[in-house]
């Protein structure tokens, strides 16, 4: 229910309060091309005023929906739930773009009022028993209808909707549904603001002797950050930019461990925002929701929607990449042990300790260091690259916008155009790091495409966490980041290139295990010489990175391999294990999480890249609540698209580009994902390309 126009503003005649859309801004229409927000005129206040607008207009929609007198066509109940809920829409958006990217104390307080009011607003309209009796009757009959493809994908997406939201169980259970519903997103809200707050105020001040050994550019984002915060001196924040590249650079051991477990920390802290407490009811809540619909666990309830379909299925792909990681992981973990002993050293390694004796393996292993790479990568020069890789493959044109205001004097947006000139709709790009930000990086959007009464046009956003360089010095990027960066804007385009009629497929609007794929596959050019050698610049000289340096750079992809895949799959089965638990009492998170990584088999070296207390993916929200495993889903299916590239030899094919295009970045939710991918590759993929990408085929041949 996405919005596809801007509500009226009143006539010159009508009254004005203080609540009006003529002193409101988030209740009178936009202006400009693209009805963007103004937002140098909306301040906390405006808010309030302006959901209770929206949730008003929405119920009296929903109200003539449902009591409409005549028989239920497509037209006046599912169209005309897509076009309800124009204003909530808009106002919602930008309310959660704001309280993400540029949050104050007002702006958490409205959110911690409104997330439960809006769970409790939704979950009443999907268990609207004449709503659901309508959307039931013309699924029943949806052959004899004459609808097109798009028409009855929606319809059959209606139907899925409102079963699961539990329209069709009883009045006691219904209640109790939405008394669930509205508590976990208060609990949500409450886990997210908690990890905020801890980011926020765990920071590891430098002192001039801390900074011995540590490159420019990670000294440079230590003081920018300090600065940013207007204090003197440099800080570690607990940014994953700013205290991963000091994890890897600093030769202070003592410090690398203060930044660690801070870092591992954040929401693992007795008191006010301790978010154990906050896990236990949510996995006892989410259990209970699962049970009233039907299902035995969560995990069921969640994946019988994605394209693993079943638990078991999620966790035999994870179970099947743990194994060759776990022993390429503890293969790396004896060298760098030897390298400890080499460098002096008498202590076990540990996980602060990992990603610095990790670079100094990547030196020998593979004549490589990362400072060698930033230098080569300029923030501005992977925008350009991300932007170039899209116009070679979808003919996309981007041109800075500097007369649209945004919520930030960082922000930057650009207008976005196909090849023939016709207006796409425009892209918001927030970089750096900020306190008032939270951390990690998102793509989220400010409007939605559809055609349903006319092109509306998108805002997508991207939102980052980088570590700023000082003024007048350009921002410099890990690889990781430049990967981050490529990854986020391959969401961007699957909202930017969304060509559907109607909100509900729009864009990103697909299952959580296909949702991945269009971020994760466009990781790819970045790896490719021919997008580095014309993008990444010496940010003083000018000069591209050398050949040599590309081909190192490429060749050591696989490096540490067993390190990245061991955080990330254990964070996907600990989150399985969570919620596949059939009844929760007194749930001790800690002990759960040892006891599960005990039987996994973790190597105590390395730290889940995701912790229970701030798996934000997994507590804050519900997407990838019994779903983080979809990452690694989607990688088996984008490991394969990219192998279509590369079998005809050209990784910018016009032929396959534009099946891609047509298949899975425009297509939205308009086909089932299993469907939509095979109508691009002609097949389903196997993991084999995954553990190929990964480099973790020969260790499969040995556990054989």
């Amino acid at each position: 229910m996405s919005p596809n126009s801007s509500p009226h503003s009143p006539s010159a005649s009508s009254p004005v309060s203080p609540d009006s859309p003529a002193d409101n801004p988030l209740l009178r229409a936009w202006s400009g091309r693209f009805a963007t927000p103004p937002f140098a005129d909306i301040r906390p206040e405006h808010f309030a005023p302006a959901f209770e607008a929206a949730f008003a207009a929405h119920e009296a929609e929903i109200a003539a929906i449902a009591a409409d007198p005549a028989a239920p066509t497509f037209a006046n109940t599912i169209a005309a739930l897509e076009r309800s809920g124009a204003l909530l829409e808009r106002v919602s958006d930008l309310f959660f773009v704001l309280a993400g990217a540029a949050s104050t104390e007002a702006l958490l307080e409205i959110e911690r009022d409104i997330s439960p009011r809006l769970a409790t607003h939704w979950s009443a309209i999907q268990m609207n028993q004449g709503l659901f009796r309508r959307i039931a009757a013309l699924h029943h009959d949806a052959a004899s209808l004459g609808l097109d493809a798009e028409q009855r994908r929606v319809l059959e997406r209606y139907a899925v909707d409102f079963r699961r939201a539990g329209a069709g169980l009883d009045e006691d259970d219904r209640r109790r549904l939405a008394e669930i519903v509205e508590r976990l997103a208060e609990l949500g809200t409450d886990f997210s603001q908690n990890v905020l707050a801890n980011e926020q105020s765990a920071v590891v001040e430098l002192g001039p002797d801390d900074l011995a050994g540590l490159p420019g550019h990670v000294v440079a984002a230590a003081r920018a950050a300090a600065q940013e915060r207007g204090r003197d001196g440099h800080l570690v924040t607990m940014s994953r930019s700013s205290v991963e590249p000091f994890l890897a650079l600093s030769p202070r051991r003592d410090l690398r461990e203060k930044a660690w477990r801070a870092f591992v920390a954040r929401g693992d802290q007795d008191g006010a925002t301790d978010n154990k407490p906050i896990i236990a009811e949510t996995v006892k809540l989410r259990a209970e929701q699962a049970r009233l619909l039907g299902y035995d666990t969560y995990a069921r309830y969640q994946i019988d929607d994605n394209m693993a379909k079943t638990p078991d299925a999620a966790r035999d792909l994870l179970e099947k990449v743990w194994q060759p990681a776990l022993a390429r992981a503890r293969a790396d973990r004896d060298a760098l042990q030897d390298l400890v002993r080499a460098d002096g050293g008498n202590f076990a390694l540990a996980p602060w300790d990992w990603r610095y004796y990790a670079e100094k393996l990547r030196k020998v292993r593979c004549d490589l260091a990362e400072g060698e790479i930033e230098a080569y990568l300029p923030l501005d020069r992977m925008i350009e690259a991300a932007f170039d890789t899209a116009q070679r493959l979808f003919g996309l044109a981007f041109t800075p916008r500097t007369d649209v205001t945004a919520w930030h004097e960082d922000v930057r947006v650009w207008e976005v155009k196909r090849r023939d000139g016709h207006p796409v709709g425009l892209f918001f790009g927030d970089y750096f790091a900020r306190a008032s930000k939270r951390s990690g990086a998102w793509m989220t959007s400010l409007r939605d495409q559809d055609r349903l009464d006319g092109e509306t046009r998108p805002l997508i956003v991207n939102i980052m966490n980088f570590n700023k360089g000082e003024a007048g010095a350009p921002t410099l990027l890990s690889f990781d980041d430049a990967r981050t960066l490529f990854h986020e804007f391959g969401h961007a385009l699957h909202g930017l290139l969304s060509d559907v009629t109607y909100p509900r497929i729009a864009g990103t609007n697909v299952e959580t295990d296909f949702v991945e794929l269009p971020s994760q596959l466009y990781e790819h050019w970045l790896e490719r010489p021919e997008v580095l050698s014309r993008f990444a610049r010496h940010h003083v000289t000018g000069e591209p990175m050398p050949d040599a340096l590309i081909n190192k750079l490429v060749a050591a992809r696989t490096f540490n391999q067993g390190f990245t895949t061991v955080e990330f799959v254990a964070s996907a089965l600990v989150d399985l294990d969570f919620h596949s638990l059939a009844w929760v009492e007194d749930l001790d998170p800690a002990s759960f999480e040892a006891e599960a990584l005990e039987r996994i088999g973790m190597p105590a070296e390395i730290a889940m890249r995701h912790r229970p207390p701030h798996f934000q993916h997994v507590f804050a929200d519900s997407d990838y609540a019994a779903a983080y495993y979809s990452y690694m889903w989607s990688e088996v299916l984008d490991a394969d698209a990219f192998q279509a590239f590369e079998e005809t030899g050209d990784v910018f094919s016009p032929e396959v580009a534009e099946r891609l295009m047509k298949y899975v970045y425009s297509a939205g939710a308009s086909r089932a994902p299993d469907e939509a991918y095979k109508a691009f590759r002609g097949r389903l993929p196997s993991e084999e390309a995954l553990l190929r990408r990964r480099g973790l085929v020969d260790e499969v041949v040995s556990l054989r």
